[in-house]
């Protein structure tokens, strides 16, 4: 589905109120305003429009998949994407990472005084577009206005809850010796394309952010058949966090070979210029998958398939069950441990 186009006139007049004040959160009249006039506007749907305390609304049957999470990026604004449809995305593929469809999320907005009330427009308009794509609908949510300072802009909590409409049991727990690890795409270039716009690097060609809903070819995976024994989507702490967390939570030994894994040129060249390893840099729409040898090949044939898993491939397997441990390869074909990052290399990317 394509995204609308869309529109920069904010439904509150700017001549009025052209930045949120405080009293946009002090449950008044102007807090009225900004939830019937911005929120309730974008995000308008049955449930949400009772303006009840909480939603009510029916889900398939099936098991339940919850998850919660917060955005604080900054910049609002990055080659690629924006802090309103990353809450999207990031709570979509959260859900997709249990095999759940995503069905319904909460957004809670806390948004610092003086914000352009055309910039919260934007960021509301970002975030209905991408719920519109992805097939979920906002039906509730909450906001609040902090004294200018205290803030930074904006920064939003999504919740989301999705149907598991399948029979498998997908955890870390479930990886096995000799899973194939397979990675969605290419890494590394949400967390650098943030860092270019923050340290004003200059590359020939822009660095965009990945940002992006991978529940669709997940789902596929599981209606084709594919036993997936885990996933794992890659953000904060990037490859290297992720497969150490799987290593620890199965009781295995990961290997997997530098060669195998996709990282762009330019998102190399940013990350030697800033002394960073790829692998442990952000991702925002990839993920990891543990699947049975013998169904690796076709899990491939199905990712590609989707335009945001074009780039999958097969980076290595889970050698055998004992202390946790995860190596990666190098081209030379020397083996080194790859362990979590030591601190925050790349704080405020998500």
């Amino acid at each position: 589905m394509k995204a609308p186009e869309f529109s920069a006139a904010c439904p509150i007049p700017i001549s009025q109120y052209p930045h949120v004040l405080m009293a946009h959160g002090g449950g008044g009249k102007l807090m009225h305003r900004l939830l019937e006039d911005v929120f309730g506007k974008a995000f308008s749907n049955p449930i949400l429009d009772t303006r009840h305390d909480s939603a009510q609304f029916t889900v398939p049957p099936g098991r339940l998949a919850m998850t919660t999470d917060s955005y604080v990026v900054r910049p609002i604004f990055f080659p690629g994407g924006d802090i309103g449809s990353m809450a999207i995305h990031g709570t979509v593929n959260d859900l997709a990472m249990s095999g759940a469809r995503p069905l319904y999320l909460s957004c809670g907005f806390i948004i610092e005084e003086g914000l352009p009330m055309e910039t919260l427009w934007r960021v509301v308009c970002s975030m209905r577009d991408a719920a519109n794509i992805c097939g979920v609908q906002i039906v509730t949510g909450d906001t609040k206005v902090v004294d200018k300072g205290k803030g930074d802009g904006l920064f939003i909590n999504t919740a989301g809850i999705g149907v598991i409409e399948h029979e498998q049991i997908i955890s870390p727990q479930n990886v096995q010796p000799g899973d194939t690890v397979i990675v969605s795409g290419d890494l590394g270039r949400h967390g650098m394309a943030i860092m270019a716009v923050r340290e004003g690097l200059q590359f020939e060609s822009t660095i965009e952010s990945d940002s992006a809903p991978v529940h669709e070819p997940v789902l596929d995976l599981i209606k084709a058949g594919i036993e997936v024994h885990c996933l794992r989507d890659l953000t904060r702490g990037g490859l290297a966090s992720a497969l150490n967390e799987i290593a620890e939570a199965a009781g295995v030994k990961i290997a997997v070979e530098q060669k195998l894994i996709p990282v762009r040129e330019d998102v190399h060249a940013a990350c030697e210029m800033l002394g960073l390893d790829p692998l442990h840099v952000a991702n925002e729409g990839r993920f990891v998958a543990f699947v049975p040898e013998e169904d690796s090949q076709r899990a491939l044939e199905i990712l590609r398939r989707h335009e945001v898993s074009a780039g999958a491939a097969r980076i290595g397997q889970a050698v055998e069950k004992a202390a946790p441990l995860v190596t990666v390869k190098s081209a030379l074909g020397v083996s080194r441990i790859l362990d979590m990052p030591s601190g925050e290399q790349l704080p405020r990317i998500c």
